[in-house]
């Protein structure tokens, strides 16, 4: 069972949010669960801090990217709810440099945003976000979600088998690496589920509901959609050439495959 932790104050835009919650991290311990959220609307910031707080979240707000990003870069987070129009670094962008830093690709982001199109969400899951909320939103449907994330992205593999071998793309179980050619590829946490449950299934083809029930948990408010949307992001990172991939391909009117003859 998880230790109560004591309250720890966390000072936000000059108010102080506490928390006691915990989540399960890789090790098997539990730690604490700390959340940036980034908004230029303070009645947001208040209204996301206070919901999240309510559940046991460390929270912090930041109402531009500068200050989020020093943050995020010197601090421990365990997930970031960033905005679409920021003053200063805009979120796309801010998005952009989290997922490209070492220090900070792991780290989980939701994005939150008046901005409701199609083509947003797309580009957000494509640089990296792990989920998308439009606004007006749900107190209710937003905790969902932050569980969701949080628990898709501290999620353990199967550990019977150590690594897995397929042409030059090696998986180690242990160590949530994956190698191409000895070379790290760095991977969310929900790609990397997405990736070993094809690999593991070689030759089998899935329809997108099953790998959205497979790699997201069967959680609510994923749209099929964000399957293609993560596969395009892992051939982009583990194919020579991601518009004739060689692992993994496409049965079209079906869906998606880790190729059986590697």
């Amino acid at each position: 069972m998880p230790v109560q932790l004591p309250l720890i104050g966390i000072k936000a835009q000059g108010k102080d949010y506490y928390s006691t919650d915990v989540i399960q991290n890789r090790q098997g311990g539990y730690v604490q669960a700390s959340i940036a959220v980034i908004d230029d609307e303070e009645d947001i910031l208040e209204l996301v801090a206070y919901n999240l707080k309510k559940e046991g979240f460390d929270v912090r707000t930041f109402i531009n990217g500068e200050d989020a990003l020093n943050a995020l870069r010197n601090g421990r987070y365990d997930l970031a709810i960033l905005d679409l129009m920021l003053p200063g670094i805009q979120g796309m962008d801010l998005c952009r440099i989290l997922k490209s830093s070492e220090a900070t690709s792991s780290v989980p982001i939701i994005m939150l945003t008046a901005r409701g199109e199609e083509l947003d969400k797309v580009l957000g899951l494509e640089l990296g976000a792990d989920d998308y909320i439009t606004k007006p939103f749900s107190p209710r449907e937003l905790v969902a979600r932050v569980k969701a994330v949080l628990r898709r992205s501290s999620g353990k593999p199967p550990e019977d088998t150590p690594k897995i071998r397929m042409g030059d793309l090696e998986i180690d179980l242990h160590t949530y690496q994956v190698l191409k050619q000895g070379r790290q590829i760095r991977l969310s946490a929900t790609e990397f589920r997405l990736l070993l449950y094809l690999a593991e299934r070689k030759g089998r083809v899935f329809s997108r509901d099953m790998l959205l029930d497979a790699a997201w948990k069967g959680e609510a408010f994923v749209e099929p959609r964000t399957v293609d949307v993560h596969i395009r992001r892992l051939r982009a990172q583990i194919e020579d050439d991601p518009s004739n991939p060689v692992y993994i391909k496409t049965r079209r009117g079906i869906g998606y495959y880790f190729n059986g003859e590697l």
